[in-house]
């Protein structure tokens, strides 16, 4: 049986390569998952030599050239030596099974659409981020690779992240909801009132229109817009973490009482900081690509490398791609399948 390995860019991310070649050692020691180490051939065996690693479950392919973070996202095409470029190669060309990265997010979108490939079923793949909420996840999408969608767009986004809520997550017949201004049908603008009956026609559970308060209360398990709105949500809701945190830490300095009750809280702020920690979801995936392509944060350190890893993984294990499939064929209404 053919093992599973990940090509991951070992270039891209602010703490390249040290982060990303630790983050794949962490990968192989602790879940057994190998990777192809693509970047500087001497730097990458360099940090592995360092770390006294001798095993051979990571291979070192040699890249010359690296996306820079501000570089125009269509550059990779051009950058046939890249790191990214030749990690995506590995996956068209079947030698990897997935692709992990921490560079440019639009270049690593525009390789797993134009390298790694769109499955023929899917018009347009879709970033979808699993939001936590009081009750578990919430699985919100397009954030940000989609700017301007279609009725039919938004109508595949709901049944792929339908698709990974209940094969990723484990949430059976998640509840589908569609993002707008206002609860009641007819609510929204052209594109919300469009998309509404197909979605209602489709064989999704589709409970209506969500609001902006939904997205973190639980009330669906999957939430669909276009990728400019789910961006700036996205955004924003990082923004408001952080902001959240440093408040908190600024009235704790204020009064001995107020430390008092912060070492008392500990143990629940950090399970709530855990909750919130992109390190421990490793990275987003890229739904609809031919293979895993996982998107993990510019900042990412060996934890969230390795997380991104493991994620790439399950979707080969959960054959997220044979059930998308097959959902788009059984979920979408007759008129507007493919």
């Amino acid at each position: 049986m053919k093992k599973i390995k990940i090509a991951v860019d070992c270039m891209g991310g602010d703490y390249a390569p040290e982060e990303i070649v630790k983050g794949c050692i962490l990968a192989y020691k602790e879940l057994g998952l190998e990777s192809y180490l693509v970047g500087d051939k001497d730097a990458i065996l360099s940090i592995l030599k360092r770390e006294g690693f001798k095993e051979n479950g990571l291979k070192v392919v040699h890249a010359e050239e690296k996306v820079e973070m501000d570089e125009p996202p269509s550059v990779v095409l051009r950058k046939k030596n890249s790191s990214l470029y030749l990690a995506g190669m590995l996956v068209r060309n079947g030698e990897a099974d997935g692709l992990v990265s921490a560079g440019n997010t639009g270049a690593v979108l525009t390789v797993g659409k134009f390298v790694v490939g769109t499955e023929e079923e899917v018009e347009r793949p879709t970033i979808g981020v699993a939001l936590p909420n009081p009750k578990g996840k919430t699985v919100l999408l397009d954030v940000g690779a989609n700017v301007d969608c279609k009725p039919k767009h938004l109508l595949q986004f709901a049944i792929i992240g339908h698709t990974y809520a209940e094969e990723i997550l484990g949430i059976k017949n998640p509840r589908v909801g569609l993002l707008s201004i206002g609860e009641e049908e007819g609510k929204g603008n052209e594109l919300v009132k469009e998309t509404y009956p197909l979605l209602k026609a489709s064989k999704l559970n589709f409970l209506g229109n969500a609001e902006g308060r939904d997205i973190y209360a639980g009330t669906f398990d999957v939430i669909v817009c276009d990728g400019f709105v789910g961006n700036v949500i996205l955004k924003a809701s990082e923004s408001l973490g952080l902001a959240v945190l440093q408040m908190i830490r600024e009235e704790v300095k204020k009064s001995l009482l107020a430390r008092i009750g912060a070492l008392l809280m500990k143990p629940a702020l950090n399970n709530f900081k855990k909750k919130a920690d992109f390190t421990e979801y490793g990275g987003i995936p890229l739904l609809g690509a031919k293979k895993p392509v996982i998107i993990t944060h510019g900042r990412a350190n060996a934890k969230a490398i390795k997380n991104a890893i493991r994620v790439a993984n399950e979707f080969l294990v959960h054959h997220f791609n044979e059930k998308l499939r097959e959902n788009l064929i059984k979920l979408a209404p007759e008129e507007v399948r493919i």
